[in-house]
């Protein structure tokens, strides 16, 4: 069928074989029902648990680990082999648990459907389960109502439906039963149609439903969230690429040495024992653990700050992230119109002045009144924003009340006796309220004690609307409490002025009233002529105020933000400007977009900072477009529209208040305070995790090196295997990962918000961590082989070389930690106690070797033999040379920076 909204609603009726006052019979119904099947949104089935634990098994760390766990095994080699096993376990449920609870996103959209509606079958109405509606069912909606199905209006009342939620537009749209033109329209322009989801805020009216369950606009979002894969975060991709390359190296670290040790005549199985050791020792086993506890923590600290981390690797996307595309409404702004300013002849106020004017203003008191007494908005505490009714029109009677208005009294005294309500062609709406006698007008403005048109006036007509429309009917105007003509000058001014707060993305509302005597009461046709212009409203949804302050940094910390929004794009600039995202009037629509290539958007899209009157489809473009130039892509939203884009972006950030569960669920954070401000310290937070995790990645690595330099060169100075597995993975695990976890605690960088992001490409090794690496750790290395060859061939008849080098290492280790905690800062300048967590760590480090080597029970476990006061003097040597040759290398880069 053609468009529905194109056709005229005889047209849409006839297409769908139904009619406005039958509805469809029981028997058409459930046919229909058989044929299109249930209105509800069909979930796909979710990864199969075995799948997930597959996928943790088949990580290539964890294949080494399980061949060395058989190889121990084989070899009687028991408590290694239950060592490395238990390290797989505890890796496998920790990554199994994650992606498992991750894979409910689908559960929230089905939270969408509406237990009941109303409608007409059979010709009489009827309730029926929202599940058992069909296209061609005439739907009878009231304000109120959550929309149930997309439908084609067929009458409409006064029809007002709020689609921030599809839509992204924060204002309620104006609904009518007349045909679109054709051509294409965004789905934010289509006024005769209403969708699922979205709800009725006033009026009433009758639709002919014309698409349910997954052929709603709802249901197309629910299939594009379906069909958005998972992409690995760059922290996975990159510790993939390294868990590849570390099997790599170890595989031919692993072939070397047992050519060499087959060569120099050795059994099968010291040269099984020797292989596993250069397995563990190439394999940082630890530091999967680490760095999930250090994502978690940043986690913890972030929920501090009001940012929920849904997925831990998004602790370490946020430092990473290079342009932020944030929703509007509610994001940017507060999703709550506000009365900015009231435009007076000769003169005008903030609402704050308004408020605030000493002695009063008769003509603003008029004006504020008008706006309170011509509307059907209600004060309601219980209601989001504390109004239930029309946010436009609740604008209004919270500006009137800041200024001391009443609402229940105001309407006590001037009770609404007729009303005329809006509609689309006159866009106006006019009550008619009883006067009080004039004996107790005392507290109303002193213009309305005067005389009406004839006699004396009883009856006050009040009229809001489009300032163009209504200065054509007014032909006085009130200026400093006196009414006189209404020249065309004065009509020319205001309606310049009208031009351009509109083109600001103001909504405007111009204000009338005049005086009538209850014998002309009945004349309708004069309750919109001869009025009096009181002046005008400006009306817009106000940008957060710590949302400027937010945009800035982000600019500062060579962050993106850009602004993508169902609104209209004049509204759109207008509030990118007041934010500072942009200074041009460059703007893109959902219409410019299907009209574009990809090399087109890829073009463009480095330019342009607001997106206006999009689709969910245009935000996945968008988000594409720049992801496909290798941005890191956060993406802010809190409506159903925006779950597409939240799960494909690199990290989806949705708002916890005011954030739909479909949002929230397809998100990687949550903004617990529907924050802007949020995300920056989330961002901040995420570079010093991202540092962090460099520093003890670094940090572990380093003491891996070391261990390769011992065990590649033992073998080739003739000495027997300096290091048995289990003591490796002691150090891997306990001397690596205590101070590693520690290591997370580290402060922020002081230029930590003043640097653009990293590449997002880069290595983890990138800006000289790779050689950083193998230089500490061929020192480290030979530092602990050179000590333990010379206490095993150098005559002193201690059997304690093999324990000299598992010291020599840890101790050095130690050492080296407090070195990595800043990249050029002397370690000697440092607050040594703003990371007391790491203190503690050595502290613990230290005294668990110790333990090792002295106490008998453990002498047996790892085959340790206690140490000579001065043999562990000599170990101690170790850690100075290490601190030396680190301080000598931060003066020299301090020196490059100058």
């Amino acid at each position: 069928m053609q468009q529905p909204h194109r056709l005229n609603a005889e047209n849409v009726l006839e297409n769908l074989e139904t009619s406005p006052q039958q509805g469809l019979s029981s028997a058409e119904a459930s046919r229909r029902l058989s044929l299109y099947g249930p209105n509800e949104l069909i979930e796909k089935g979710k990864k199969k648990a075995w799948r997930i634990l597959l996928a943790q098994v088949k990580e290539v760390m964890i294949l080494i680990l399980l061949v060395a766990v058989v190889i121990s095994l084989a070899l009687q080699e028991y408590i290694d082999a239950i060592v490395i096993f238990v390290i797989v376990v505890l890796n496998t449920i920790l990554g199994f648990w994650q992606e498992f609870k991750a894979e409910n996103a689908m559960a929230a959209l089905k939270k969408m459907t509406v237990p009941h509606v109303r409608v007409r079958r059979d010709g009489a109405e009827q309730q029926i389960s929202a599940k058992d509606l069909v296209p061609g069912d005439i739907l009878l909606i009231e304000a109120g109502n959550i929309v149930p199905a997309d439908a084609r209006l067929i009458a409409a009342v006064n029809l007002k439906v709020q689609e921030a939620a599809l839509t992204g537009e924060s204002e309620s749209v104006e609904k009518d039963t007349d045909a679109m033109p054709d051509g294409e329209r965004a789905l934010a322009d289509r006024k005769n149609m209403i969708y699922r989801g979205t709800v009725v805020t006033y009026g009433r009216g009758e639709a002919v439903a014309t698409g349910t369950g997954m052929q709603t606009e709802l249901g197309k979002i629910a299939t594009m969230l379906q069909d958005v894969e998972d992409e690995q975060t760059p922290l996975q991709q990159r510790l993939a690429k390294l868990g590849r390359s570390l099997a790599i190296a170890a595989g031919v670290l692993i072939l070397i040495v047992a050519g060499m040790l087959y060569l120099q005549g050795a059994g099968l199985k010291e040269i099984f024992m020797t292989a596993i050791s250069m397995a563990v020792a190439a394999i940082p086993e630890g530091l999967p653990a680490v760095v999930t506890i250090a994502l978690a923590l940043g986690a913890q600290q972030m929920l501090k700050k009001n940012a929920l981390i849904r997925q831990l690797p998004a602790v370490e996307t946020l430092g990473g992230v290079t342009v932020i595309c944030s929703d509007k409404t509610g994001t940017l702004t507060q999703n709550k119109m506000t009365v900015s300013e009231v435009v007076l002849p000769k003169r005008r106020y903030s609402l704050d002045e308004a408020a605030a004017k000493e002695g009063g203003d008769a003509d603003l008191d008029l004006l504020l009144l008008a706006g309170m007494l011509c509307n059907d908005a209600v004060i309601d505490e219980n209601a989001q924003n504390g109004i239930l009714g029309d946010p436009t029109e609740g604008a209004l009677v919270l500006a009137a009340q800041q200024a001391g208005w009443v609402q229940r009294d105001l309407q006590a005294m001037l009770p609404r006796v007729r009303e005329w309500p809006f509609d689309s062609e006159r866009k106006r709406m006019s009550t008619v309220h009883t006067l009080p006698p004039a004996s107790q007008r005392t507290t109303l403005p002193p213009v309305l004690a005067a005389d009406g048109d004839q006699g004396q006036a009883d009856h006050l007509v009040l009229i809001k609307g489009a300032t163009d429309g209504l200065i054509e009917v007014c032909n006085r105007i009130l200026t400093n409490g006196v009414v006189h003509p209404f020249n065309e000058a004065e009509k020319e001014e205001i309606s310049a002025e009208n031009t351009a707060m509109a083109q600001k993305g103001v909504r405007v509302l111009g204000l009338a009233y005049r005086l009538m005597d209850a014998e002309r009461l009945d004349q309708t046709a004069e309750y919109e002529q001869d009025l009096v212009f009181l002046g005008m409203v400006c009306m817009l949804d106000p940008v957060r105020p710590e949302a400027i302050e937010s945009v800035r940094l982000c600019k500062q910390a060579g962050i993106r933000p850009v602004m993508i929004t169902g609104d209209h794009p004049l509204t759109a600039v207008a509030i990118a400007k007041d934010l500072g995202l942009t200074t041009t009037d460059r703007v893109l629509t959902g219409q410019d977009l299907d009209k574009m290539t990809v090399d087109g958007l890829s073009a463009r899209i480095k330019e342009v900072s607001v997106f206006a009157r999009v689709s969910p489809k245009h935000k996945m473009i968008i988000i594409d477009a720049l992801q496909a130039q290798h941005e890191i892509v956060s993406m802010t939203g809190d409506g159903v529209n925006d779950a597409p884009a939240l799960k494909s972006a690199d990290i989806g950030v949705a708002m916890g208040i005011t954030g739909t569960d479909v949002s929230k669920e397809s998100s990687d954070m949550v903004l617990l305070d529907d924050n802007f401000a949020t995300i920056v310290a989330a961002v901040k937070e995420g570079r010093r995790i991202y540092d962090n995790i460099r520093k003890f990645v670094r940090y572990i690595l380093t003491g891996n090196t070391g261990e390769i330099v011992v065990m590649l060169a033992g073998p080739l100075m003739g000495m027997p295997l300096p290091l048995l597995p289990i003591q490796i993975l002691w150090i891997n695990l306990v001397t690596d990962g205590v101070p590693a976890v520690a290591l997370g605690f580290e402060e922020a960088e002081r230029d930590v918000m003043k640097r653009p992001p990293y590449n997002p490409q880069e290595s983890i090794f990138a800006r000289g961590l790779g050689w950083q690496i193998l230089v500490m750790g061929l020192i480290i290395g030979l530092l602990s082989v050179g000590t333990g060859y010379w206490f095993w061939n150098g005559g002193t008849g201690s059997n304690a070389w093999q324990t000299m080098v598992f010291t020599m290492l840890t101790f050095c280790q130690m050492a080296y930690a407090l070195c990595v905690r800043k990249q050029t800062q002397s370690l000697f300048t440092q607050s040594w106690f703003s990371n007391p967590v790491l203190l503690l760590a050595i502290g613990v480090t230290l005294g668990l070797h110790l333990i090792l080597v002295y106490v008998p029970f453990f002498n047996t476990v790892f085959r340790t033999t206690p140490l000579q006061p001065s043999e562990l003097g000599i170990c101690a040597l170790g850690p100075l040379v290490i601190i030396l040759i680190s301080e000598s290398k931060k003066l020299f880069l301090r020196r490059k920076l100058r």
